[in-house]
């Protein structure tokens, strides 16, 4: 497993109070719903989910933002909010506090609608920041290419490498894409219960966002 644990920051950067936040909100409603019973955890679970079934009839369509706030362990939220400390700052910082806002939001309910759409009639909850975390991958490879991402390798070999941002996220989406292409096939172990196309849509809005906010800058300079 390799596990990102820093990158480059550019010096003088603001401090990403928005990331922060997003990071904390997410951290507190998993607390909230380590103090729930079984029964209303699954009453939450399924009023404040996106449930696929129920968004294609136009229904709680606010479960489109809700659900990025909710987890369904401690792996799946360790593994998003390390990604997001590690990348989201950058974002920010390029971006400004309220587009960044207004980017992880509309990424995150794009994403959500790219699972939906693979899978209308399903009634499982979709849950996890992890399709606008994608978004916020999606805008960093574009923005951000030669950074270094320091990692870390476990636990075969526990040491720390360095690798281009490009490489590193470039892998990540790859595989991403091929278990989302899996997904369309028989359901497995391997393939069932993650959101794959919530990750692919959300990187490919953060690739075409990343673009654009590129060449937007480069308009500036010139």
């Amino acid at each position: 497993m390799v596990v990102p644990i820093g990158d480059e920051n550019r010096p003088g950067a603001p401090t990403p109070y928005v990331n922060m936040t997003i990071v904390l909100a997410n951290i507190l409603v998993f607390v909230y719903m380590l103090t729930l019973s079984l029964p209303d955890l699954e009453r939450f679970v399924f009023s404040f989910g996106a449930i696929p079934a129920e968004i294609t009839r136009g229904q709680d369509l606010y479960t489109l933002i809700t659900s990025l706030f909710i987890h369904g362990g401690w792996l799946h939220i360790a593994g998003n909010m390390i990604f997001l400390w590690v990348f989201g700052d950058n974002i920010e910082a390029a971006f400004g506090h309220g587009l960044y806002a207004l980017f992880y939001l509309g990424a995150g309910v794009l994403a959500t609608m790219s699972q939906v759409l693979i899978n209308t009639q399903s009634v499982v909850p979709s849950i996890g920041a992890s399709g606008a975390i994608a978004a916020v991958l999606g805008a960093y490879i574009v923005l951000f290419p030669g950074r270094e991402v320091r990692v870390w390798v476990f636990p075969f070999i526990i040491w720390v490498a360095r690798v281009n941002a490009i490489v590193f996220l470039g892998v990540w989406f790859i595989l991403q894409f091929l278990s989302g292409i899996a997904s369309l096939g028989v359901r497995t172990v391997q393939t069932g219960g993650v959101a794959f196309w919530a990750h692919i849509g959300g990187f490919v809005v953060g690739l075409v966002v990343g673009v654009v906010a590129r060449r937007a800058g480069r308009q500036r300079r010139g």
